[in-house]
């Protein structure tokens, strides 16, 4: 029973299991940071794409003219790809939910290549359950507006900021105004649905994008649990994400993430049953084809791309990357995979350089 509504909790959702398999398999061989290579890759998509999505606010919406607009969203569009798929190995998302302070997880987290965080989430005294360690924090379009304010969490300030939501003037602003040395992106992400929405699921398929393992902290996703508050402070009215629940779940069943949660017997337990890359490969072919996906059928990635290929030759520097990341980049050949939003096929535009 929800404390806060007194009704009772709705264990199950409906999920197209298939659609999941295709969808978060594409993710994993994809980008998620929005940059300047794929708006112009898409057909009219700086008039399409760039006008809807990111001239918002008082101080960008005169702004037709690309050269100016560019200039201002200069800070936040690299050229193309800062982060590529299996860049990174273990990587840990972590949510901000009070089951935290049940457990002390603070060393476990330290020890993960990359560390995820959310919004304006505190490590300061709290660092023996969440650690101290921080190489991403992802936030929402309030916390970017306290941009001043979440810099200050991370005392290296080197911790890079992905903001889940178009650019306004507001946030333009404090990036110029803000003296911060962080790297600041946008997230382009993919889209799941009506029932997966949150910055906790946007973190994992960031985390998904470019981590080879990824394991979870901090979201309540084992049934029963009651206590809807954050770790730092009480939780907001009407947050009580089970919905995401729900995916958090059938992607460990997937085999896709681990979860961590002091309401398990044993929170340092490894799914039991973990099917194979080409078990799971097979599943996103069988998938593909009964939702006659673009390229279904395939086992190549890129069968379901819609390809373009860019007049200006990127660079394709591999040097210093880990195996898996060298691996993945000569197998798909140079070429950069975007998710397509709200594509018929759900397909993906994959960028090719021209000789």
């Amino acid at each position: 029973m929800d404390p806060k509504t007194g009704e009772l909790e709705g264990l199950s959702f409906e999920l197209n299991l298939c659609e999941a398999v295709a969808t978060w398999e594409q993710v994993r061989n994809s980008t998620t940071i929005l940059t300047r290579e794929f708006i112009d890759a898409l057909p009219r998509g700086w008039e399409d794409y760039a006008w809807r999505r990111i001239n918002k606010g008082i101080l960008l919406n005169n702004c037709r003219n690309k050269t100016l607009c560019m200039e201002k969203l200069s800070l936040v569009l690299p050229e193309t790809p800062p982060y590529i798929p299996r860049q990174f190995d273990r990587c840990a998302v972590i949510g901000n939910s009070g089951d935290l302070l049940k457990t002390r997880f603070g060393k476990e987290i330290d020890g993960y290549d990359v560390v995820i965080r959310e919004n304006g989430a505190p490590i300061q005294n709290y660092t023996e359950y969440v650690g101290k360690k921080s190489t991403f924090r992802l936030l929402n379009r309030g916390s970017a507006k306290a941009l001043d304010k979440v810099v200050e969490l991370d005392e290296r300030r080197k911790e890079v900021l992905i903001v889940k939501t178009t650019i306004h003037d507001i946030m333009n602003k404090m990036i110029r105004e803000v003296p911060i040395n962080n790297p600041v992106y946008l997230m382009l992400g993919a889209s799941f649905g009506s029932a997966a929405k949150g910055t906790g699921l946007k973190a994992l398929e960031f985390a998904l994008s470019i981590c080879e393992s990824v394991d979870m902290y901090g979201f309540t996703v084992d049934p029963g649990y009651k206590e809807w508050t954050r770790y730092f402070s009480e939780s907001r009215q009407g947050h009580t994400p089970l919905q995401g629940r729900a995916y958090y779940q059938m992607m460990e069943c997937l085999g896709l993430i681990k979860i961590h949660s002091p309401m398990r017997n044993d929170p340092n337990r490894a799914v039991k049953w973990v099917p194979s890359k080409s078990t799971i490969r097979a599943a996103r072919v069988a998938s593909e084809k009964l939702l006659r996906r673009v390229g279904a059928g395939s086992r190549d990635p890129l069968a379901t791309c819609s390809i373009k290929k860019l007049v200006k030759k990127r660079s394709n520097s591999i040097s210093g990357l880990r195996k898996a990341a060298i691996h993945h980049q000569e197998f798909v050949k140079g070429t950069v995979m975007y998710p397509l939003e709200h594509n018929p096929g759900h397909g993906m535009l994959c960028t090719l350089p021209t000789d």
